[in-house]
């Protein structure tokens, strides 16, 4: 075992999940949503406790457990996610009715991301949280830039693809999207990019403050 596999091993030995959303990961895994791992999740829920987040959109629900670390991490947000599966979606709404999540705090919108992104008020939520149709990432992506505040944040999971984005052969389409969006956004002088390789890795892109 090389070192980052020890270092992978530990990392997801080691994240305590809580047992609301361990049982959200369970049923979402039965309906083959896929939801993002543990380590990546624990992850997401600092960033949002760090931003002391109020206003989240999330694109792709992944069952409910996405949203959970979300607002495991701000308990006061309101969390807006969107999903093209209705079942994934009401897997959701059931994992939050089990975390006792107030209704209020939680709205689920069934339709295509590319659809809906559209129509949402431009500079009003603190974070967007991308996990849906690798293929539309980077349209998602500008999405998502024009949705957050100055200071808000982006973030994508799974962007090595189980490191296909690291290997110099891989050239289909999604591993070409990932790998663009990871070296262009290091350029761009509107964000603070960071790239975790934790879990399935986690780009983080926070747009700087207008005052900066």
């Amino acid at each position: 075992m090389s070192g980052q596999q020890a270092n992978e091993r530990f990392v997801q030995e080691s994240t305590v999940e809580p047992e609301h959303i361990a049982r959200a990961r369970a049923h979402a895994l039965e309906l083959g949503a896929a939801p993002i791992s543990a380590a990546v999740g624990a992850q997401t829920a600092v960033i949002a406790a760090a931003s002391r987040a109020l206003n989240i959109v999330e694109v792709g629900t992944g069952g409910g457990v996405s949203g959970l670390w979300l607002l495991h991490g701000s308990p006061r947000a309101t969390l807006t996610t969107i999903d093209n599966e209705p079942e994934h979606l009401g897997a959701a709404r059931s994992a939050f009715i089990d975390a006792r999540i107030p209704a209020a705090r939680a709205r689920f919108i069934t339709g295509r991301a590319s659809h809906v992104l559209p129509r949402m008020n431009e500079a009003s939520y603190d974070i967007v949280f991308i996990d849906a149709d690798p293929e539309g990432v980077i349209e998602y992506v500008e999405h998502g830039l024009r949705l957050i505040r100055a200071g808000g944040t982006v973030l994508i999971p799974r962007v090595l693809a189980n490191g296909a984005v690291a290997d110099p052969v891989r050239r289909d389409a999604v591993t070409t999207a990932y790998r663009s969006l990871i070296q262009e956004i290091q350029s761009s002088p509107a964000v603070i990019g960071a790239l975790s390789t934790t879990g399935e890795g986690l780009l983080q892109l926070t747009t700087r403050p207008t005052d900066a």
